[in-house]
C-alpha cells in the first residue's frame, strides 16, 4: 500500500508517524515493527485516535513523545498481538505429561515444589492447559505448585486472570480434561474449574524490564513471544531464562521459533523443547 493511500484514509498518516511509532514500539516492549505491519498499525490505533477525538496521527504521535502518558498504556494494549487457544502445540502439554512432570516428581521429591512460567500468556489459555496437566496429577495433590503467567497488556491478564471464555474458545480444550471448564448458567461461556485457578498468579510485565521473582523456575512456556524481537533483544531474553531456570531447567518456545546462533545455554530436545545445560 503506497504513501498516499495513508494520506487519504480517515486519520492521514505519514510515514514519518509510522517510523515514530515503530521506534516508540521498539523502546518500549522491544517489538520490532517491520514495514508491512503498517496497515495493521493504523487499524488498531485508528480506534485510540477516534476514541481521544484527534484528527490525524501528527497529534498522537506528540502525546507518545511524553513518557508519564496515561495513553502509553493504551498504546501498548493496541498494538500487541494476542492469538492463543486452550492446548495450542499439544505436543508440548504431552511431553509435559508423559515425560517431564514424572521427572520433576523424581528430581523434586525432597522440596515436594513445582514452578511453573508462562511468559506472554496473553489472554490466558496457555497457564490455564499447564495448570490442568498439574491438576490432573493426582500424585501432585500434596505439593506446593505455583504457575505465574505474566504478558505486557494489562487487558488480556486481566481477561485470564477472569478465566471466562466464550464457548468456542473452549472447543479445543482435550476431552480429559473437559471436567476443568463448567458452563455457566446464566450465558454460553464458561468459566475455568476454581481448583486450577488457584494454581496461577496472573500479573502484568514486560519482559525487558526488571522481574520481581525471586525464585527459580523449573518450566518455562515462551511461546511466539520472540519472533517480535529482534536478535539482540532475542539473546538478552534467553540468556535471562536461562539464568531464573533451575539447573536442567526446561524451556518451551514456539514452534516458528529457535535457539540456534541465539543462545548456547540449552541444548535441544527436539519439537522446540529445551533443557538448561549452563
Amino acid at each position: 500500500m503506497g504513501e498516499q493511500a495513508f494520506l487519504d484514509r480517515e486519520f492521514p498518516m505519514t510515514s514519518a508517524n509510522f517510523a515514530y511509532i515503530k521506534k516508540r514500539v521498539y523502546g518500549l516492549t522491544g517489538i520490532n515493527l517491520s514495514d508491512h505491519k503498517r496497515s495493521m498499525v493504523y487499524g488498531r490505533l485508528a480506534r485510540r485516535l477516534r476514541a481521544l477525538g484527534m484528527r490525524n496521527f501528527d497529534e498522537y504521535c506528540r502525546i507518545l513523545e511524553d513518557d508519564n502518558s496515561k495513553e502509553l498504556h493504551d498504546f501498548i494494549n493496541a498494538i500487541t498481538t494476542n492469538l492463543t487457544s486452550f492446548f495450542r502445540e499439544n505436543h508440548h502439554f504431552e511431553y509435559l505429561k508423559s515425560t517431564l512432570l514424572p521427572e520433576l516428581m523424581q528430581r523434586n521429591i525432597r522440596t515436594k515444589k513445582i514452578r511453573v512460567w508462562s511468559a506472554g500468556c496473553s489472554t490466558g489459555e496457555e497457564p490455564h492447559s499447564i495448570a490442568m496437566v498439574l491438576k490432573s496429577f493426582a500424585s501432585l495433590s500434596n505439593w506446593d505448585i505455583k504457575v505465574l503467567a505474566t504478558d505486557l497488556d494489562s487487558n488480556v491478564v486481566a481477561h485470564g486472570r477472569a478465566g471466562v471464555y466464550a464457548a468456542e474458545r473452549v472447543e479445543t480444550v482435550p476431552e480429559q480434561y473437559g471436567k476443568y471448564v463448567k458452563k455457566n448458567k446464566h450465558d454460553h461461556s464458561y468459566c475455568v474449574d476454581d481448583e486450577v485457578r488457584q494454581l496461577i498468579t496472573f500479573n502484568q510485565l514486560n519482559l525487558l524490564n526488571e522481574w520481581p521473582m525471586k525464585g527459580k523456575f523449573d518450566i518455562i512456556f515462551c511461546r511466539n513471544v520472540v519472533i517480535y524481537f529482534d536478535m539482540e533483544t532475542q539473546k538478552t531474553l534467553f540468556d535471562r531464562y536461562a539464568d531464573v531456570l533451575t539447573p536442567n531447567g526446561h524451556l518451551f518456545i514456539g514452534h516458528s521459533e529457535n535457539l540456534n546462533k541465539v543462545c548456547d545455554r540449552f541444548n535441544t530436545l527436539g519439537r522446540t523443547i529445551y533443557q538448561r545445560t549452563k
